[in-house]
């Protein structure tokens, strides 16, 4: 259980980090945040996480859409992370949600002239999407929402109204989750997760001007499908129809981790099961967040000193 959050340049109790409800960000999504995940190495003994500096690039980058600056650096962020984690003691996989708000006590409709604020904490987490196997993906009636609306490639907190319609319309239809497509009928991404496919031995996914997310599990697959496994990563656009003609697809994300797609609207992508592209990321994921490949260790911070 969460027991403490930085909240007002400090650590305190968790039942002490307060938001009032005239809180700006309350009322109309004017924040950001991150979603970052740490690692339990069993092997190690230590708590590993997973790429802190370009999570918080992200997060400085998203706060600069909304003109806010709480005055921490990338550095001096992780090292608030850091601490609190050792702190809390996690001896386990755990979810950090760091969320930068505007809070001047107000009804105001603006990004300007805003107390900007930060709070940070974490908890325990388990799987993202649960599903046994390959997961049943609906396309959905609901489209992303657009640059020119609101900046996808950031995780601005009012964004995710769109994520939420498009993921219970999904849950409700009976599939484990939905895909999101473009205004002009293109694959953007899913609720909450990037997307990715293979056709010919090519994976491919969509280019962030499709409204996409910049994600940082994302950037990870796109070098290790380069670099370790040689094969040809191309960024374009997809059209609907190419859903139901890969030879395999999978989700990725800070909370979903590597998920293969078995069915997208009642298809088949491929046999059905996880695809063999699928199956070598997750393994290759779960190695590198947990401390096992050495290339890779320079995306790690290490919360616990030895």
């Amino acid at each position: 259980m969460t027991k403490y959050a930085f909240h007002n340049g400090s650590i305190v109790p968790i039942a002490d980090a307060h938001v009032s409800i005239t809180c700006t960000t309350f009322h109309y999504g004017i924040g950001c945040f991150a979603g970052i995940r740490a690692f339990w190495s069993e092997k190690d003994e230590q708590l590993y996480i997973f790429r802190a500096y370009d999570h918080y690039k992200r997060l400085l980058n998203s706060a600069k859409f909304l003109m806010s600056d709480v005055g921490y650096s990338n550095a001096e962020l992780i090292e608030i992370t850091a601490e609190l984690l050792r702190k809390e003691e996690w001896r386990q996989n755990v979810y950090i949600r760091p969320i930068i708000y505007k809070d001047d006590g107000v009804f105001r409709v603006q990004l300007h002239d805003s107390t900007d604020k930060l709070a940070i904490y974490s908890q325990p987490v388990g799987a993202y999407i649960k599903a046994d196997g390959a997961l049943k993906v609906g396309v959905s009636s609901w489209r992303r929402v657009d640059d020119n609306a609101i900046p996808a490639r950031g995780k601005i907190s009012g964004t995710y109204i769109n994520s939420a319609l498009a993921k219970t319309e999904a849950v409700k239809n009976g599939y484990d989750e939905a895909l999101v497509l473009t205004d002009d009928g293109h694959v953007s991404e899913a609720s909450a997760a990037n997307f990715f496919m293979v056709r010919d031995g090519v994976l491919i996914t969509p280019p962030i001007t499709d409204n996409v997310l910049e994600g940082i599990t994302r950037k990870s697959i796109i070098e290790w499908g380069r670099s370790d496994f040689g094969m040809e990563v191309v960024e374009r656009s997809i059209d609907r129809s190419e859903l139901y003609l890969a030879d395999e697809a999978f989700f990725c994300g800070t909370g979903v981790g590597v998920a293969a797609i078995g069915q997208v609207d009642g298809r088949l992508v491929g046999d059905g099961k996880v695809g063999p592209t699928s199956e070598k990321m997750l393994a290759l994921y779960q190695k590198v967040t947990t401390g096992q490949v050495e290339k890779y260790k320079q995306w790690l911070t290490p919360v616990y000193s030895k």
